[in-house]
């Protein structure tokens, strides 16, 4: 048996969840979530996990003299592709205008989940 140890971030009370697996990695138990989203994440998080990943790339042709845009994945990804969608950013520049919610790189890394600005730049 083994037992897994996380902060939940479900919410802002960041309960200390326990999950007990069997040897197998089924789960056995989880424990310490004050609701049913911390069951969620600690079930999630010890089975898939998941991130949103955030960043910034090069943005040109701006009137307002700004270089860089952020942007962030518009869902979350597997956390073991985070180093694949950093890599997929090098050297990534796009024209301005950029709105928010723009997509700025479809399918990043092969994920199936776009790339989306966060920032307006003109």
């Amino acid at each position: 048996m083994n037992t897994v140890n996380l902060t939940c971030i479900g919410c802002p009370l960041g309960c200390q969840i326990e999950v007990m697996m069997g040897d197998d990695g089924e789960i056995l138990l989880v424990t310490g979530n004050t609701c049913p989203r911390g069951e969620s994440y600690a079930r999630k998080e010890v089975t898939a996990p998941t991130r949103i990943v955030t960043s910034s790339v090069r943005v040109y042709g701006s009137r307002s003299g700004e270089r860089m845009v952020s942007l962030k994945t518009a869902s979350d990804i597997p956390k073991d592709r985070i180093m694949d969608v950093i890599r997929d950013l090098r050297g990534v520049a796009v024209p301005a205008p950029v709105r928010i919610g723009d997509v700025l790189l479809k399918d990043v890394a092969g994920t199936g989940v776009d790339m989306i600005a966060t920032k307006n730049v003109d």
